[in-house]
């Protein structure tokens, strides 16, 4: 019987430490699960938090380009508005009588306020008669030889050129000495 007894507890005893083993990886199995759970739950919240970013980037994007086109029509109307009242005397310079006697004051005036809004939306002429040729503001189309005047200086201004602050729009169209 004692030998029975030890058999028996020999084969309780590798069942006890079978059991055991299978009571830790039960554990183990339910942790790795709970952090699989936790990492989904992250990666979730990483994944929306970039949608959401990549959506508020979007709106930004959107708003930007409508205050880009805004302020273009603003700059746009700010720039033509003054011009306005010269185009309204040209107008009234087309129906009016050639033959009158005011008619070339009317051009003139009407000439005079579309030179006005211009001023107004910062364009400055270039008239560089008398002044050393620059080939940054003047575009040379004719040369004389004339001793009066010094070297490469402008004679005459065929076309007055303009500019923006330092931005040449047109240069001036010159005849230049020597």
């Amino acid at each position: 019987m004692a030998e029975n007894e030890k058999e028996i507890n020999q084969q309780e005893e590798p069942e006890q430490k079978r059991e055991e083993p299978k009571k830790e990886k039960r554990p183990k199995k339910d942790a790795k699960q709970d952090k699989i759970k936790e990492l989904e739950a992250a990666m979730a919240e990483q994944k929306e938090q970039m949608l959401r970013l990549a959506a508020e980037y979007d709106n930004f994007k959107k708003r930007t380009e409508r205050e880009k086109e805004s302020l273009t029509d603003y700059i746009r109307a700010s720039v033509l508005k003054p011009l306005l009242p010269a185009v309204d005397n040209l107008t009234r310079a087309l129906a009016a009588d050639p033959a009158g006697e005011g008619y070339c004051k009317g051009v003139e005036l009407s000439v005079k306020s579309l030179l006005e809004g211009f001023a107004a939306a910062g364009l400055e002429e270039i008239n560089p008669e008398g002044e050393a040729f620059d080939p940054a503001l003047h575009e040379a189309v004719m040369h004389i030889e004339d001793e009066a005047l010094g070297e490469n200086v402008v004679a005459q201004v065929l076309q007055k050129g303009y500019k923006i602050g330092a931005t040449v729009i047109r240069p001036a169209m010159v005849q230049v000495a020597n």
